[in-house]
């Protein structure tokens, strides 16, 4: 099929909920995808964090092949060692007790959401249901995690939003002790509010609010879908601050391309959830643990995090070096970029058409690049990059 092709096909068969760039992309190995009419671009996105072996990587290929061909797909109802044993090493590297497998980060915080409930109603009884989020959050698109997003841009048309939850302002902690009532059961947050814009949450804030939730008895629910499974230089972002939540999220680069989502929690929720609470047809898909199994082999290999803080450290540098950068914040592989001038979404037009996929975060430039990226795809991708962003520097 032509572009063309391509084009008249999406339009008149899937509902249009994307905002689509003018590129059908064919194919990829490492960081470099190819479209169908030859032209390699770096991919500084990694399918939004998805890709974090970048693609084709051989023994996640392998992984993947050898169990389709075994078994791709068995019910819940019965026992498997594939995703018993992924489970368990996810369980071993992460430092938590158990684990629900679901397909997505938004399921993974439905979970989240329903465990801290139920553990607090069975604790509590009934009325103590609220969860506090923080303005500017973001933690899917169902209804429910859509009511749990602290931003009013994603509150329109699908009313009624699930009741239950409420926003204090991030960074504010006077704040946030003011709104746990007796009526709060738990406090979701990021630790790098993505979607958000990459901004960090401070130390001193995310350390004073695990101390609060232990004082309130409130669960600590931490959403690491886009910061976890090694983006930020670490395994989770949560780490580098000293605390441990009660309930963790992830998703996006654990499956290396394949859709899996995980709600972690420690060992005083690990028998919530009894049979019949939760539960997902295709959560912990053998063929999908197989490939996230490999996922987190090499996450854990040695000298591989630090690797991932060497490489976005070079590519930090290297960008407050460029013109018409402001700032650049983040963590490890997750970084923002705010330019003086232009128009982000236009800065990625001009780095697609001459070979860069980059994504964009409200009004930055974002880079969430394979894990596994070299540096002769880093710095050929900001070679591009930095082309684009003195092409928006207004004469």
């Amino acid at each position: 099929m032509s572009f063309e092709d391509i084009l008249k096909s999406e339009h008149s068969s899937i509902m249009p909920t994307y905002g689509r760039f003018d590129i059908a992309v064919a194919s990829g190995k490492g960081a470099t995808v190819t479209d169908i009419n030859g032209m390699e671009y770096i991919d500084f996105g990694s399918g939004i964090g998805v890709n974090s072996l970048g693609y084709a990587d051989p023994d996640w290929v392998a992984a993947v092949q050898a169990q389709a061909a075994e078994l791709a797909h068995i019910s819940n109802l019965y026992y498997n060692k594939v995703q018993v044993s992924f489970a368990d090493h996810l369980c071993k590297l992460s430092g938590m007790s158990r684990v629900f497998l679901g397909n997505s980060g938004a399921e993974a915080n439905e979970c989240a959401i329903k465990l801290a409930r139920k553990y607090s109603h069975d604790k509590y009884g009934k009325g103590r249901h609220k969860i506090i989020c923080l303005e500017n959050s973001f933690h899917g698109r169902t209804i429910t995690t859509l009511s749990a997003t602290g931003q009013d841009y994603f509150h329109q048309y699908f009313f009624p939003f699930t009741q239950g939850f409420e926003f204090a302002k991030a960074g504010d902690i006077d704040e946030l002790k003011d709104k746990l009532g007796d009526d709060v059961c738990a406090v979701m947050l990021e630790c790098v509010q993505g979607e958000g814009g990459v901004v960090p949450l401070s130390p001193e804030y995310l350390c004073a609010v695990r101390s609060l939730c232990d004082s309130e008895d409130v669960l600590l629910i931490i959403d690491e879908v886009q910061t976890g499974a090694g983006r930020t230089g670490k395994f989770f972002a949560f780490q580098y601050f000293d605390i441990i939540p009660d309930i963790v999220t992830m998703a996006k680069g654990l499956g290396g391309g394949l859709p899996i989502g995980a709600c972690l929690c420690s060992q005083n929720l690990a028998e919530v959830m009894s049979a019949g609470t939760h539960g997902s047809t295709f959560g912990g898909n053998m063929v999908v643990c197989a490939g996230a199994d490999v996922v987190l082999k090499k996450l854990s290999a040695d000298g591989f995090m630090e690797e991932v803080l060497r490489k976005g450290e070079h590519i930090r540098q290297r960008i407050l070096s460029m013109p018409n950068v402001k700032e650049v914040r983040g963590l490890g592989l997750m970084l923002g970029i705010v330019v003086e001038q232009g128009d982000a979404k236009e800065i990625v037009r001009e780095c697609i058409r001459n070979g860069l996929l980059i994504l964009t975060a409200k009004t930055l430039l974002r880079l969430l690049p394979p894990l596994t990226i070299s540096y002769a795809e880093i710095d050929k991708g900001l070679s591009i990059l930095e082309t684009a962003l003195k092409g928006a520097i207004k004469k």
